[in-house]
């Protein structure tokens, strides 16, 4: 059955037919939300988890699905909070500090699912240096170029803070990059 989402909606509020609703949308959105995870999370392991995690959020929370945005955008926000969620609780339980994220470029070049070159992989140890915020705007505007007003709706804040958030970020990375030339 090809995937439809006004359909998969209408099936998702029948008690007889949710279930398969809802594993359709698991089998539709799984790929691109685990790339959008491993963008900001990096690990492989770490993105699988919170994959999982989201889904079992989204199950939870389906009945106040409001339909006002579109459920791929409202599954890509509850993942991108689901991220962020995570690298708080990491930092917060390891004391961990971006000199840790030393290195990462080597892990990743060593990590059988890394697909990216070597320049990717010191792009990804420039990203982990970003704080929370800063990290998850470059990711949504570089690897998804996204739009700043979809972003809004996503994250909730104002597309004037976006944009700070992304200068910023760029000028960071940038910073590494001259650092670890």
């Amino acid at each position: 059955m090809k995937y439809n989402e006004s359909e998969i909606l209408k099936e998702l509020k029948n008690e007889q037919t949710c279930r398969q609703a809802f594993s359709m949308i698991v089998e539709h959105y799984s790929q691109p939300l685990y790339w959008k995870i491993r963008h900001i999370v990096a690990d492989h392991d770490d993105a699988n988890d919170i994959l999982q995690n989201t889904f079992i959020k989204a199950w939870n929370k389906i009945d106040n699905f409001q339909n006002k945005a579109s459920l791929y955008t409202w599954l890509y926000r509850i993942a991108i909070n689901e991220s962020l969620d995570f690298i708080r609780s990491q930092k917060n339980n390891n004391n961990i500090s971006t000199d840790q994220n030393e290195g990462l470029a080597s892990k990743l070049l060593a990590d059988e699912y890394f697909d990216g070159d070597k320049i990717q992989a010191h792009l990804q140890e420039a990203i982990s240096h970003l704080p929370d915020v800063q990290r998850s705007v470059f990711c949504l505007r570089y690897y998804d170029e996204m739009k700043y007003s979809e972003m809004s709706q996503i994250l909730g804040t104002s597309e004037g803070a976006l944009k700070a958030s992304y200068h910023l970020a760029v000028k960071k990375i940038a910073e590494f990059f001259k650092l670890h030339d």
